[in-house]
């Protein structure tokens, strides 16, 4: 699903007003575009910049200053370096797309390190999957009541697309 996001965000969504962007991906351990060679193998897009075998937060920190993305992706963050880095990307006007553990924002809460993004507002979307093997998707999303500084769960067909 991240990688489907990341391919449609880059291309930009056929017969829709939106336009493709550029997006950069660190991608660690190489399970969202697995390069080879310095080609990636899966489609993610032909406005993407992938950066691998490096960690997030160095990564992330890489491409805000040198290769000008609108959006920044990386999967399974949770350590403070990573924080620390989706921060100044928040900091330089870059949206994000992160992937965490966890199934209620109750569990996202319980690491330290993003329970501090969540405690700053840092999301404008949280996004639950289904981990039911019969229903894939998207199970819950919640939106940032910016005015009263919760976040509130909103129904499936508003947009999450909001870059």
């Amino acid at each position: 699903m991240l990688r489907d996001l990341i391919r449609r965000i880059s291309n930009g969504i056929e017969g829709a007003q939106f336009k493709g962007i550029n997006i950069g991906v660190v991608d660690e351990r190489g399970e969202i575009a697995a390069m080879y060679r310095g080609i990636p193998q899966n489609d993610v897009g032909i406005r993407t910049d992938i950066l691998d075998g490096i960690t997030k937060h160095l990564g992330m920190t890489m491409l805000i200053r040198s290769m000008s993305p609108k959006v920044i992706v990386a999967d399974e963050i949770g350590n403070m370096e990573d924080v620390e880095a989706i921060r100044y990307g928040i900091c330089c006007g870059i949206k994000g797309i992160f992937t965490a553990h966890g199934s209620t924002i109750e569990d996202i809460k319980l690491n330290p390190a993003l329970n501090k993004l969540i405690e700053n507002y840092c999301f404008e979307r949280i996004i639950f999957l289904s981990d039911k093997k019969e229903k894939c998707g998207i199970e819950r999303v919640y939106g940032l009541n910016k005015q009263e500084k919760i976040y509130v769960q909103i129904k499936s067909d508003e947009s999450i697309y909001n870059f």
